[in-house]
């Protein structure tokens, strides 16, 4: 484990709520989990870091596309756990972060840039999309859906996490007025780690994003519990299923 990511870890331990678990991780095969603090981002494995957000993708993954050593994924991000995972299991790996400064389509550093909005890549490119914690960040997630089903090959999947409220319907934080975007709600942030900085949260999102999906042109969505107990954390993951 990378000392940045030990120090993150470090960062997150609370000693009172420390535990161990015989649980495997879905995306290294240890058969041992970690609880540094009782959150999603505090349950990890000792082994590969990834935390119960990213172990839930991984397990649904597992589970969804046994044939993925066969399959051409698109991940939307360059480092972690989870790209860890694809890179080993997966036939063909693409790669992308959004950068500053940097168009679609071009690399900075031997990462590619892609804005999920207006990808560049061909249509029917991908077996696989896998996203965590991105589409709550992308202004018009309609065009991103619609975008992510255009370069899925028929009966391919998108699988990806958001933060999931437990309500039917999904709050905009901000909307589009006189051409600029403008705050519903109190601006929400998260970290983005990868570039360092924070990144406003565009909405909350409830369970008619399954039909949000439907909307973009996919032919089936559901959101799916993960076979992992995970403290109590595991996080559903969404599934959509591109038609044939």
């Amino acid at each position: 484990m990378g000392s940045s990511r030990l120090l993150r870890l470090l960062h997150t331990l609370r000693p009172t709520e420390l535990g161990l678990a015989r649980e495997r991780c879905a995306v290294c095969g240890s058969g041992w989990l970690l609880r540094l603090a009782r959150s999603e981002l505090g349950v990890r494995c000792p082994r590969c870091g990834a935390s119960a957000v990213t172990q839930s993708l991984a397990g649904v993954i597992r589970a969804e596309l046994p044939g993925l050593g066969n399959a051409a994924v698109y991940e939307m991000s360059a480092q972690g756990p989870l790209v860890a995972f694809l890179r080993r299991h997966a036939a063909l790996l693409t790669t992308s972060e959004l950068l500053d400064g940097v168009e679609p389509g071009e690399s900075r550093d031997g990462v590619l840039c892609q804005n999920v909005e207006r990808l560049t890549f061909a249509d029917a490119s991908f077996d696989l999309c896998t996203s965590s914690e991105v589409f709550e960040h992308v202004e018009d997630d309609t065009a991103g859906f619609r975008e992510v089903h255009r370069v899925l090959r028929p009966g391919g999947r998108f699988l990806f996490t958001v933060p999931l409220h437990d309500s039917a319907d999904t709050v905009e934080r901000m909307a589009l007025r006189d051409g600029r975007r403008v705050a519903l709600l109190p601006p929400m942030y998260h970290a983005d780690r990868y570039r360092g900085a924070t990144v406003l949260v565009q909405r909350d999102y409830g369970r008619d994003i399954v039909a949000r999906l439907r909307n973009a042109g996919f032919a089936d969505a559901r959101i799916e519990r993960p076979a992992q107990h995970l403290f109590g954390h595991a996080r559903p993951v969404i599934v959509a299923v591109r038609g044939g």
